[in-house]
This record gives C-alpha cells, structure tokens and sequence, in this order.
C-alpha cells in the first residue's frame, strides 16, 4: 500500500470514525437532558468495566488479525487469512459467551468497590443491574470484530467504518427513545432508563453484523478468486501456529485497546476514596461523570485522527518491515507524527480556550465543568501520540515493549492517583493520567527512535512551527470572543454560548487552516493532494 492508500485507508477510516464520535457526542445532549448531571456517573460505572471485558472478549483481534492477514497476503499465502477467519469466528463466539457470564457474574462486586460512602447518590443494586444490562453486548460484539479486522487486513476499510457508524446511529435512537420513554413517558426510575440506555450497545451491534454480513457477500468473490492464486495452500501452517501467531499480535493490541477502560478504572477504584478523605464525597459521583463521561466525550472527537490512522497504519507498516524497506518505513513514521501533531495541538489548544462556552452549549451552565474540560483537554494529545506509537511499535514486531510501557503508565497513574487527588482534588486525577501516559509515550518513542534508527528532527521542526501557528489561533479566537462580548455580552445563557461556539470555533479553524496554507505547512505535512487544490485556488 502507498502513502496514498495510507492517507486514503485512513481517510475512510476517519470519517467513519468522525461521525461515529459525533453521534456519540451529540446524543449526549438530549440524553444528559432526560437523565440529568447527578445521574451521567451511573452510566460511567457500567462502561468502564464493560470496556475493559470487552477488550479481553475480543483480544485485540480486528488489528491482530488485520496485520495477520496482511503480512501473509504480502507473501502471496491468502489461503491462511481465510482458514484463521473461518475457524477464529468460533473461537470469538466462544470469548464473548465467556465475557458475558463473567460480567454478569461480577457486577455487584465491581459495584461494591465504586461505593465509598453512604452519602454517594447510587447503591451498589443500582450499579449492578446497569452492568448486567451492559455485559449482554458481549455475546455480539467480539465475534463482528474479527469481521472487521479480516476487511482490514486487505485494506478494505470500508466495511469498518459503515459498521461502526451504523452500529453508533442504531445505538443512540434506541437509547434515547428508551431513556425518553421510561422518564418522560411513563416516569420511570432513572436506573431504568440507564439500564435501557446500556442495553442499547446490544441492538447497535445487532445492526453492525448484517453491515458487516451486506459487505462480505459483496467482497467474497475477490477474496475467493485470490484464494486460488494463493501461492501456498497453507496446509503446512497449522491452526496452532496460526493461533500462536495471532495470540502474539493480540495480546498488545488488547493492552493497548484497554489503556483508555484501564486509566479510568484506576480512577473507579480510587477516585471516590480519595474525594471521600477530603470530604468531597457528596459531590465526587458528580465529578467522575464529568472527567471520565463528560469531559472525556468532547476531547476525544479530535483524537479519532489517531484511531483512524493507526488502524490504518498498521497493515503499511507491517508490510514495510516485511519488505525490509526502511526508508518507506521511516518517511510513513515522520509523516504519521506531523499530521498527528497537526491536527490534534490546534483541536486542543481550541477546546481549551473555549471551555466554557463548549461545557454550557454542550451541557450546561458550570465553573467546575468548564475548569475540569480546559484541565482535561491536552489529555487528547497524549492519546493520539499513545495510540499511534503503540501501532507503529506493532507493525514492527515490538509488542512486548508496547505491553510494558502501557503497563509502566498505569503504574504511574495508580501510585500517584490518591496522593495527588487529596492535594488537587478532581485535577489531580487528570495530573495523574497525564504523568502515566507520558511515562508510557517516552517509552515507545525511545523504542522506535533506536530501532529504526529514526531521527525525529523533522517532526520537532514542524512542532515549532505548528506551535506558533496555533499560538496565533489562540489570539484570534479570543479576539473574536472579545468582540462578541461587547456585541451580544457575556456567554451567561445556553443560546448565547452556543453562538460563541459557532462563531469562534471556526473562525479559529479558519484562521489555523489560512496561516498554514499561505505558509506552505500544510502543504508539507498533508502532501501533494493538498498542494494540488493550492494551487488550482492561487494559494
């Protein structure tokens, strides 16, 4: 695959992604209408440990089997990839049924270390009977994931990014006309509603596998025609090396699948322990639904750059490696960095300097929300730079250093979380992450720099560049904010900040997109398409 497809593959991916987070952004509003602030926590408690067994459930297989799939087709062997989907199908079904029994099983324990206090606004019931209703998606989603990761594997990234954008549009109606339902309707019982709310990731899963089913009819007769110019049968490999094989691939990618569920589980064990040991416990279930639901959904909109592209990323790089080609290799790595970098300083420096503008438009009116998502924002880089360093560590066969920098990271966050809560408060919790994933980063980094002997002196460059570049979209949007203040007044009302968010938000863009075009930075960083319709403007 050239860089082309790379940025092509990604495109698709992203885009998919983009509107998969925007639903997952906007249906928070109506949702957080019907079930109110207090209650946003209850639907935390669940994800969080539904997250992480879902991981496990799934073990890393879409990217696992993707780089599979990949490095044998590279080798002309594509009967291996379809005997590995043929029986791995199973092989998941029988992970998500294990998944589910085990979540099921152990939802009131898991509820019983979130509850510190009596004074906390949920019970450990309540919080069960949302994790059980939550743990019924396990017996679907593992088994269309490697689905997608076989899709991949062949750089068709198509049928991932409709599936999962099917899947988020399935789940959010459901979830809201339910939650509507139970509390406006009948006026039911907010853990209800949650529990609908919850169940929802069931019937969006149920949508995503007749996508998935649309598109492998579609694509059979190509994969069946270069099945039989296959070069070996495969018959040599057998199911136990292929599986070996994979278990060494999936291992990592589930680490790395969970490094988000992990730092947030850190935060469910400890958070309200240690809010509760200041004397914060009447108000710390508020707090958790603000760092890790909340604040966590609008920061993680811009870092589906780095999801898209490091599933993209992956089958390249492993193709490179396999080829033995080094500077291809390189030139993806330095490329992969800037465009990150790119994107994902200017996202959060704007995210930061309208917090809060975006926390009342987005939710409502709150100096402790506001001031948690402006704290809470350049988080988002450090999850795009782990995220990606992490795939290009994959793709070059160094999964075990992927598996020991995340694990080092979550080390950081557990031995600093309570000490530097009780001295911050909610900040401290988001101290904590930042030390832990930049721990993990400056790992994988020192990793790739000494394996490939990669040098990342381009990157810093454009890092400069890139930093002054937002600096100066920084100054314009808080001119225009300041403009806006003398014309309509202060953002005190829902109407008035969403207007300050429409307005300053792309001017800024705007103004980013401008400097670097007249510059020539975006040019460098995106490459020769952009150039082409630079030139075809004058620019």
């Amino acid at each position: 695959m050239s860089s082309n497809s790379l940025m092509k593959g990604a495109a698709i991916l992203t885009i998919g992604l983009f509107l998969s987070k925007a639903l997952g952004l906007i249906y928070i509003f109506p949702f957080y209408a019907i079930i109110g602030e207090s209650n946003v926590a209850l639907y935390s408690y669940a994800y969080i440990p539904y997250s992480i067994m879902l991981t496990f459930a799934i073990s890393g297989a879409p990217n696992a089997v993707a780089k599979f799939v990949s490095k044998y087709n590279t080798l002309g062997d594509y009967d291996t990839g379809r005997r590995l989907m043929r029986s791995g199908l199973f092989v998941m079904l029988g992970t998500g049924l294990i998944s589910f029994i085990a979540l099921f099983t152990l939802a009131t324990p898991i509820a019983e270390m979130v509850i510190k206090s009596e004074e906390q606004v949920f019970t450990v019931a309540q919080i069960a009977n949302v994790i059980r209703w939550l743990s019924l998606a396990l017996l679907v989603v593992p088994f269309m994931s490697l689905w997608r990761g076989f899709f991949q594997g062949y750089g068709i990234m198509t049928p991932t990014a409709i599936s999962q954008l099917v899947e988020q549009i399935v789940r959010v109606a459901f979830l809201l006309i339910a939650s509507f339902l139970v509390m406006i309707v009948f006026s039911g019982k907010v853990e209800t509603a949650i529990s609908m709310a919850v169940f929802a990731a069931f019937v969006g899963a149920i949508a995503a596998m007749f996508v998935l089913l649309y598109y492998w009819r579609k694509y059979v007769p190509e994969f069946d025609r270069l099945r039989a110019t296959s070069i070996s049968s495969g018959e040599h490999i057998s199911m136990v090396t292929i599986y070996k094989e994979i278990l060494t691939y999936s291992i990592p990618f589930a680490f790395v699948g969970m490094a988000d569920p992990l730092f947030q589980l850190v935060d469910m064990l400890t958070f309200n322990d240690a809010m509760t040991s200041i004397g914060l416990a009447k108000v710390t279930d508020e707090y958790f639904g603000m760092i890790n639901f909340l604040t966590n959904k609008i920061v993680m909109i811009p870092v589906m750059l780095a999801s898209g592209l490091s599933m993209a990323l992956i089958p390249v790089i492993t193709r490179y490696y396999t080829q033995g080609a080094q500077t291809s290799l390189r030139y993806t790595v330095d490329k992969t960095f800037q465009i990150i970098l790119f994107v994902m300083l200017p996202a959060t420096v704007g995210i930061m300097t309208l917090s809060y503008e975006i926390y009342y438009a987005f939710y409502s009116k709150s100096e402790a929300g506001a001031t948690i998502l402006m704290h809470y924002a350049p988080i988002a880089i450090l999850f795009a730079l782990f995220a990606v360093t992490a795939a290009l560590m994959q793709g070059i066969n160094y999964q075990k250093w992927v598996v020991f920098s995340l694990l080092t990271g979550i080390f950081m966050k557990l031995a600093l979380n309570i000490p530097l809560i009780k001295l911050f408060a909610a900040d401290g919790s988001i101290i904590a992450t930042g030390i832990g994933y930049t721990t993990a980063i400056a790992i994988n980094v020192a990793v790739i720099v000494i394996v490939l002997n990669y040098r990342p002196t381009v990157v810093l460059k454009r890092f400069v560049l890139i930093a002054l570049v937002t600096a100066t979209m920084a100054v314009v949007v808080l001119g225009v904010k300041w403009i806006l203040a003398l014309i309509v007044g202060e953002p005190d009302t829902k109407w008035l900040a969403i207007l300050y968010v429409v307005v300053c938000a792309p001017l800024g863009a705007l103004a980013y997109a401008a400097i670097t075009l007249k510059i020539g930075l975006a040019q460098n960083v995106l490459g020769e398409r952009i150039t082409r319709i630079t030139n075809k403007l004058g620019l």
